[in-house]
């Protein structure tokens, strides 16, 4: 902290203490006309709010950055009729702020970089297919489900596998191998080939 820095907060904690110098009481309760303003007044801001912002968390947090800059600037408001303007004027301020400093991740190209669409199968089939896949690996044995369940549907690694099974790498290659290869004989499964 610079010696300036030092006589300057010196003299603002001075003066706040004896009372003089601009102090302003600080919480919910310093200004109790406006907390009475924003019970009153807050479904139809957050409605203006709403018609700036798709997302309704996104108008609830432009209200609140609105709100919070009237609150800041309570008492320099001379007349408080007109503080559904001052509040829409600083919701317009902040979501224009916003825009602004948006970052712009979309690049003009020829072609659109749409992935080609992958026709889905019938749900039904697939659910058929997920529960004859599990009776298949039900039917593998503790050791081997285990390991198949970690690689494959947890996707850990074969030594994230090997450690948490307290067991070597080569241990879990050569078990998932074995499951894998009891799966393939599976006559369930049979028909998906």
């Amino acid at each position: 902290m610079t010696a300036s820095m030092v006589s300057v907060c010196t003299s603002a904690s001075k003066a706040a203490t004896r009372g003089t110098g601009p102090t302003r009481a600080t919480g919910p309760f310093a200004y109790p006309s406006f907390a009475s303003y924003v019970r009153a007044r807050q479904p139809v801001l957050l409605r203006t709010a709403r018609s700036l912002t798709a997302n309704p968390s996104d108008a609830e947090d432009l209200l609140q950055t609105a709100l919070t800059k009237t609150y800041v600037a309570w008492d320099r408001i001379e007349d408080h009729r007109a503080l559904d303007g001052y509040v829409r004027r600083a919701l317009l301020n902040t979501r224009t702020s916003q825009w602004r400093k948006r970052k712009v991740d979309e690049f003009a190209c020829d072609e659109l970089p749409e992935p080609d669409v992958i026709p889905s199968g019938d749900p039904a089939e697939q659910q058929v297919l997920r529960d004859a896949m599990w009776r298949a690996i039900m039917k593998l044995p503790d050791r081997q489900r285990a390991m198949v369940v970690l690689r494959y549907y947890e996707d850990l690694s074969e030594a994230q596998t090997a450690e948490v099974l307290g067991v070597s790498i080569g241990t879990v290659k050569s078990a998932v191998s074995r499951a894998l290869g009891k799966l393939r004989e599976d006559p369930e499964l049979t028909p998906v080939r």
